[in-house]
Order: structure tokens, then C-alpha cells, then sequence
């Protein structure tokens, strides 16, 4: 993997104000609390300095005309292993990468970017978490026993910031294609011999033009590429309803991942999902049994986006000489990962099958 597609991961960091120990945000309570002396911090007390929860301009942002305010620059560490980019304190010298569990040696680079705009709070503590990603794993029947004995009695899951855009469009399409009305006819074919009617469908096709208007609102797009996309896009769907304008605070205790996949890559997929849905409210229009579509012409405009943080708890453990990798959205406990697969386990139930067929055989030859 090149080393300019991978993503810095941040982590913030607040003192208590009555021992100086470290606050974490606390998604049960929604508030800082220190786990040294509890106390405890409401989150608006710190976060004096919020960014507004609103759209940026997506044209500026891609002829790089954004305000200076709305960017910012990280240092970053490289993983000799996937690459993932890890901010860790100045004082860190070496730590394990949250991705693949691979030992990391602190180094130093420049990433500038956009600044997020807004976060989902996290709604599951690391407990929950857990806890679902064990059931999960215990539903799997032919996972190996030792990796969930592992996974249950192994180190904390991380809570991660994971990167994503969000896109707004109007759209206006004019299109040209065909409606296709199903109708019958009888003919009379030869069938054992004889002459008998025959019902055969036929489609009669009608030139047609039209035009139709959408607005996309929030269209999510994954931002990262440390993680397998289509684990990420399985955690769907998010409820952005819950967005809070971005404040450090929520980080307090978590990282931030920033993101690698850069805004015009992004906003080319989210095209693509707009354009899916366009076909979709063209063959709609069109109406009819069926329909042929010709051409789409759309015009977009009122482009805007924004750059968001998703909440994900994730664990990375090596069983075995393989790194499994499990991730958890952080607001609905929905799982997913790499799935383990026992050897001992399907060759047992191959044997176990086998077994049953002979002897279903053998009943059935004595009774035949």
C-alpha cells in the first residue's frame, strides 16, 4: 500500500481539573468522567469552541478553495505492516497498531487535511461491545473454539473515529428510453399430434421522454482505507439524525482516524450510489410492464458535504499466526468481520454427515 493512502489515527486527550489524570467521554452517562477520582465533566462545560454542524461547499473544496479554518495538519506514525498512519503522544516511544495488532516504533509525518464538521457519539461502552462481538462469534458454528476463548479473555477493544463524507445534490435528469406494455396472442401449434391454442406474450414498446428531480440528502461514503470496506459498509445504517457538531470532547478516551480516501474519490462513489438511484426513479417514470432506458442527462447543483466521524470499536487479535479483525458500530452493536473457520470443526461435520448419508442409505436399502 503507498504510503499517501493511509490515514493519521488521533487521539485527544483532557485533564481532570481536580486530580490532572486523563478524562474519557462515557457514552452510558454522554459526559467526561475521570476514571482516577470520578469526577465527572458535562461536555458542554469544555467544549466552549464548537464547529457549526453545517454543509461546506463542495466546488470550493475541489478547486481547493476552502478557508484556512476549515483545515488542519496532524503527525503521524507509520505500521510496518498495513501502513495505517497512528498519532501517538510526544512521550510514546512504540505501541501496537489498533488495526492489525502489529508492534509500532513512533515516527513523524505531515498530513494535511480537512477538518471533520461533525461525530456521532459513541452510544455502546467497550463492555457492550465486547459483548456483542462475542455473541456474534459464538453464532458462528464452524469458528475455532480457542479464537472466542481468546477473543472473551483478550485485551479491551478500541474505540475508533472512522472517517466517512457525506454529500448533498440536487439533481434535475432528463432521459429518453422506451415503456413496454405486455400483451397476449393465441396461436394454434402442433403439440402429441394435435392442434391446440397457445397463449404467447408479446411486448409493445412506446417511445417516451421525460423528466424527474431529487434531492440526496447525507449520502455516506467510507473515507478510510485501513479497514475492509465491506465490513465498514456492512455496519450500515447509520442514524445521522443523532450527528453532533464536531468537539474534541467526544475523542476524550478514543482516537480519530483521518481519512485517506481524498474528497473528489469520494464524491465520484457518491455520484455513482445518485446515479443508481436515478435509473431506479427513471424506470418509475416511465412506468409500464417494462422499460428500455435510452439516455440520462442530470444536472446537479446545491453540492454540498461534509466531513464526518463514525463511531467503531475495534479488535485486531493474532491467533495462530493470523490477524482476525472485528469491527463493532459503535451506536448499534452491528458486527462484523473476518470470519474464522475451524478445520477440526468441518471435518467434523463432514465426517458427521457422511456417516448419517451411510446410514440413511443403509436403512433405506433394507427397507427397499
Amino acid at each position: 500500500m503507498d504510503l499517501t493512502d493511509v490515514a493519521p489515527l488521533e487521539e485527544h486527550r483532557f485533564p481532570c481539573d481536580t486530580c490532572g489524570a486523563d478524562l474519557r467521554y462515557d457514552p452510558g452517562e454522554g459526559q467526561l468522567i475521570c476514571d482516577h477520582c470520578g469526577n465527572t465533566v458535562r461536555l458542554h462545560e469544555r467544549a466552549q469552541t464548537r464547529h457549526a454542524l453545517r454543509e461546506l461547499d463542495l466546488r470550493a473544496a475541489l478547486n481547493d478553495r476552502l478557508p484556512q479554518a476549515d483545515m488542519e495538519e496532524t503527525r503521524v506514525s507509520v505500521c510496518p505492516n498495513c501502513a495505517a498512519q497512528v498519532e501517538f503522544d510526544p512521550d510514546v516511544h512504540a505501541a501496537e497498531c489498533p488495526f492489525c495488532a502489529t508492534p509500532v516504533v513512533t515516527d513523524t509525518g505531515i498530513h494535511r487535511h480537512i477538518k471533520p464538521r461533525g461525530l456521532l457519539p459513541f452510544a455502546l461502552d467497550e463492555k457492550q461491545a465486547r459483548a456483542a462481538m462475542n455473541d456474534w462469534l459464538g453464532s458462528l458454528w464452524f469458528a475455532p473454539n480457542g479464537l472466542q476463548d481468546y477473543a472473551r479473555k483478550g485485551r479491551k477493544m478500541q474505540g475508533i473515529y472512522v472517517p466517512y463524507w457525506t454529500f448533498d445534490a440536487q439533481t434535475q435528469s432528463r432521459y429518453s428510453g422506451q415503456r413496454g406494455t405486455v400483451y397476449y396472442e393465441t396461436r394454434m401449434v402442433q403439440r402429441d399430434g394435435r392442434r391446440v391454442q397457445q397463449r404467447v406474450q408479446k411486448v409493445r414498446w412506446t417511445n417516451v421522454r421525460g423528466r424527474i428531480a431529487r434531492f440526496f440528502d447525507d449520502v455516506v461514503v467510507l473515507a478510510s482505507r485501513s479497514l475492509p470496506k465491506r465490513y465498514t459498509d456492512a455496519l450500515e445504517p447509520w442514524d445521522l439524525t443523532a450527528l453532533e457538531p464536531y468537539a474534541p470532547e467526544y475523542l476524550a478516551g478514543f482516537r480519530a482516524e483521518g481519512y485517506t480516501v481524498e474528497l473528489g474519490e469520494g464524491f465520484a462513489e457518491a455520484r455513482a450510489i445518485m446515479d443508481r438511484v436515478i435509473v431506479r426513479d427513471v424506470k418509475f417514470d416511465i412506468g409500464g410492464d417494462r422499460q428500455r432506458i435510452h439516455d440520462i442527462d442530470t444536472d446537479l447543483s446545491d453540492m454540498t458535504f461534509k466531513h464526518v466521524l463514525l463511531p467503531v470499536w475495534l479488535a485486531a487479535y493474532k491467533y495462530r499466526g493470523t490477524t482476525y479483525r472485528f469491527v463493532v458500530n459503535g451506536q448499534s452493536g452491528r458486527v462484523q468481520g473476518e470470519r474464522p473457520w475451524s478445520a477440526w470443526k468441518i471435518t467434523f461435520a463432514v465426517l458427521a454427515i457422511a456417516v448419517l448419508a451411510a446410514v440413511f442409505g443403509y436403512l433405506y436399502a433394507q427397507n427397499a
